[in-house]
């Protein structure tokens, strides 16, 4: 190998290059020979005598010879050096150039978009802010502003105006005249946009025009005008990530292209000569003076009269700006999500010409099964209710920090933000990182009332964000599987974790699942279970706690699930086994791992709200398990199907159908009389409902999943950190925290048109063999114990306020106590509720005061502009006439 190439080395330089060398050293020295004296002094010293002595009055044509010819010469040098930058260009020399082919199949970076089942925008997925559009989806005057302001021979030239370019040599060039406008073509300016410039050691300029020549001329002749001035027209940059004139007329007019007015065509043209400079959100003086230049041109060349562009000319911008990041809009949380699983899917998918899908260019469509309006409730709910829960936190720990002396839940909290992950990746040392933690900054601080602009150091930052309650709710149709709202958290902003994902402890919520683990094991709802507090010796002395601290008598399932007593759940556990518990759980749809112990039947377990909803369904679905569905179908750029999602046709039965049926009646023991009483009287709802609350150890977790017959949904409560919660249980438990954000969304639901079937469903019927086995008694009363009266006793009965009267039993004091928490509870709710009604009365009189006081002085400071234009106008004519 080495022997041939050095063989064609020698070949090259015997044959090729040692011959051009001869030559060319042979001819620059004949040259230089000839033209050697005109290097010296005397001769230059002579030519300058010739001048100063020359009689230019007899001057001849002749005598000028050296001159012409010097200029033909340059001028065919310049010539040649043209065409040889030209032919390099051509030829690839610096970077191969799209041929035709690559012109047609050119396709422009296209935002993907995702929709609702109602068909609702909820959201994009894009590096460049685009939508494509046909020609005849935009207004006519946006083109004609187009043409009259960037490219008024357009349909004369073929690519390249050569009038242009002598206007630009000659006027910008020459004469330094800025005003004489570019000479490039809007088929030069869609080349550069669709090929960016590049930048080369030498001649960067040249290089570039040259290319964008070239690729002009191949446009014209792969597309006609129309589809010319639509594909500029989706390419232009509109400043930052906004592309296209479809995207600027949304963002900025909140309209389509084809809905413009003439002065807001002229407003977004009129941008293109410098995006930031004429944004009218920024500078909106420079964007009028700029549209009214924009009108001007449509009225030289006759697209407009002057009488109609002297009257939009006095029309102010009014914007209508919709700028939505992807914090922004509905169900941010739920399009994170499914942006994680479509970016893995989009890398497994082939085009036809074999290269992968790509999420942020391909201008995909993604249609889910969330509906747009229960979305809207469900943020509505979440929203309304954290805000006041966030109000009673704070009073309830006015003065003092949830986590108290531990500084360890801010360190961990800071070490886990991007700002000390940047400054590690930095090299800086721990000292270095807590100083700049130390040092205020000015941020954006999210508050329930208001979000502000405040000056604050990151540490405090974090302090004050621990202390922010957040929650989760999932709601999802039991017989599709289709998940219809999708709340992961309170802002998107401030807090990206999605609480729908997330896994925290169950607490109750699980006692479900123990329950229908014991009918499989062949045990009798209506079985009696002493309530009384026992210790498990096998269990290093597990001994487990009734929430209320109260024992005595015995529960049968129904009542036992309803008022969530943890000894009966304890015994039930023990009796049924822990495996086949764990093992019902994972067929139900739970696939975390929970712990073999059994405390596991308190909700000891850490999953997910996502996980636990679909446990839940399965039991709404007689046993049926079905795998959770949020995306029904995705559609290419072209508008063909490349991916076809249907729900589960062959679901799986993991658990007898009249078991679960009877862990559904159970459930509704718990709102027709246990600790989710509160969803029938202070919500109204009438419809059959079957749930579960659940409060883990401290209180640091909320929950509520309640089953109605055409919807699951769950709700977790809680914040950040476990520690962070309330002290005490009345306010922290799950039917004071999680259950009133599921009262106020189902409620919300019934109310709305759209959803008026659900006001009054029924669950199906019992068979009668699974209804005959649940009429049992629910408490039995402990039986009085006869103890012999003492002398004393009997003479004291026989006194004023005393004598034979029986003993209130245990049983009947504890629901009393309930009945007057209940009451309290319920007077406490109604006093806060006017409080807020009234705080929000008083904001809203605030904000439409403010609103008013704004809309003066927008009138007020347009009426100053105005005078301020006229007077400049009639200064302006002075000045002409003068």
């Amino acid at each position: 190998m080495w022997h041939t190439l050095l063989a064609l080395l020698k070949f090259c330089w015997k044959y090729i290059a040692q011959p051009l060398y001869t030559f060319g050293k042979r001819k620059s020295v004949a040259y230089y020979q000839l033209h050697k004296h005109r290097l010296t002094a005397p001769y230059w010293q002579h030519k300058y005598r010739q001048v100063q002595t020359y009689n230019w009055r007899k001057a001849k044509v002749s005598d000028f010879s050296f001159f012409f010819k010097g200029v033909l010469r340059l001028s065919l040098i310049f010539v040649l050096v043209f065409f040889l930058f030209y032919l390099a260009t051509y030829i690839g020399f610096f970077g191969s150039l799209p041929s035709r082919n690559d012109l047609k199949a050119r396709q422009n970076n296209t935002a993907s978009e995702v929709y609702s089942a109602d068909s609702v925008l909820l959201g994009r997925y894009y590096i460049q802010d685009r939508t494509n559009v046909k020609y005849q989806d935009i207004a006519p005057h946006a083109v004609e502003a187009l043409i009259a302001t960037e490219d008024a021979r357009f349909y004369e030239h073929a690519g390249v105006d050569h009038r242009s370019l002598l206007r630009v040599f000659f006027k910008s060039i020459l004469f330094q005249k800025e005003s004489s406008g570019g000479g490039s073509t809007l088929s030069q300016q869609l080349a550069k946009n669709l090929y960016p410039r590049k930048h080369y050691w030498f001649f960067s300029t040249p290089i570039n025009k040259f290319r964008e020549f070239i690729i002009a001329r191949r446009l014209e002749k792969v597309y006609s005008k129309q589809e010319i001035l639509e594909l500029y027209l989706n390419t232009v940059p509109m400043g930052g990530d906004l592309y296209g004139i479809e995207r600027a007329s949304r963002r900025f007019f909140n309209t389509s292209a084809d809905s413009l007015k003439i002065e807001e065509a002229a407003v977004l043209i009129g941008m293109l000569k410098a995006t930031t400079t004429y944004n009218p959100r920024l500078n909106l003086e420079k964007s009028r003076t700029r549209r009214n230049v924009v009108l001007n041109q449509m009225v030289k060349y006759g697209y407009l009269s002057p009488e109609k562009a002297s009257t939009l000319k006095e029309k102010p911008i009014r914007l209508e700006y919709r700028y939505q990041t992807h914090n922004d809009g509905l169900a941010p949380y739920f399009r994170e999500q499914l942006r994680l699983e479509l970016v893995k899917w989009c890398a497994d998918q082939k085009k036809p010409d074999g290269t992968s899908y790509n999420l942020y260019t391909d201008g995909l469509r993604i249609y889910t099964t969330l509906d747009s309006k229960m979305q809207q409730l469900a943020e509505q709910a979440v929203r309304r209710r954290i805000a006041r829960l966030q109000n009673q936190f704070d009073a309830h720990w006015r003065g003092r920090t949830p986590w108290g002396s531990n500084q360890e839940v801010i360190k961990t909290a800071m070490r886990a933000s991007d700002r000390y992950k940047k400054l590690k990746a930095a090299g800086l040392s721990e000292g270095e990182i807590e100083t700049e933690f130390a040092e205020p900054v000015s941020m954006q601080v999210f508050s329930w009332n208001k979000s502000s602009k405040k000056e604050m150091s990151p540490l405090d930052s974090i302090r004050y964000y621990q202390k922010f309650l957040n929650a989760g709710l999932i709601a999802i149709e039991p017989y599709t599987g289709f998940v219809k709202a999708w709340v992961g958290g309170i802002n998107h902003h401030v807090f990206k974790y999605d609480h729908v994902r997330s896994k925290r402890q169950v607490g109750s919520t699980f006692k479900p699942i123990v329950y229908a683990a014991a009918l499989e094991q062949g045990m009798d709802p209506c079985t009696p279970f002493p309530n009384q507090r026992m210790t498990y010796a096998n269990y290093d002395n597990w001994s487990p706690r009734n929430a209320d601290g109260k024992y005595g008598g015995e529960y049968t399932m129904r009542d036992a699930l309803a008022h969530s007593v943890n000894t009966v759940s304890a015994q039930i556990i023990m009796k049924a086994g822990i495996e086949p518990t764990v093992s019902l759980a994972h067929r139900l749809g739970i696939k975390s791992t929970l712990p073999k112990v059994p405390a596991l039947a308190l909700g000891t377990a850490n999953l997910s709200l996502f996980e636990m909803v679909q446990a839940y369904m399965t039991l709404a679905n007689f046993g049926y398990r079905l795998n959770p569905t949020y995306i029904t179908k995705i559609v290419n750029n072209k508008g063909e199907a490349i991916r076809q999602f249907s729900p589960d046709m062959n679901p799986k039965q993991v658990l007898a159908p009249e078991h679960a049926a009877t862990i559904v009646h159970l459930l509704k023991g718990v709102v027709d009389e246990g600790s989710a009483r509160r969803l029938r009287s202070e919500f109204g709802l009438a419809m059959d409902i079957a749930g579960k609350t659940g409060t883990t150890q401290n209180h640091s977790d909320g929950w509520f999943i309640g089953i109605t017959p055409g919807l699951v949904t769950g709700v977790w409560v809680g914040a950040e950190n476990p520690l962070v919660r309330f002290r005490t249980l009345n306010l922290g438990q799950g039917s004071n925290t999680a259950l009133p954000i599921w009262g106020e969304f189902i409620s919300k639901v019934v109310r709305t048109p759209k959803f008026a079937s659900y006001r009054y469903t029924r669950f199906r019927p019992l068979p009668p063999d699974v209804e005959a086995k649940l009429t049992c008694n629910s408490f039995l009363e402990p039986e009085p114990q006869v103890v012999q009266a003492s002398f004393l006793d009997r003479l004291l009965n026989h006194l004023p306020g005393r004598g034979n009267h029986r003993e209130e039993d245990r049983g009947w004091g504890a629901r009393r106590d309930r009945d007057r928490y209940e009451r309290e509870e319920k007077d406490r709710w109604k006093e806060e509720e006017k409080w807020q009604e009234e705080r929000e009365k008083k904001q809203e009189e605030e904000n439409k005061k403010k609103w008013e006081d704004d809309r003066k002085w927008r009138e007020e400071r347009g009426k100053k502009l105005e005078e301020r234009l006229k007077k400049w106008r009639k200064e302006g004519r002075k000045w002409r006439d003068n």
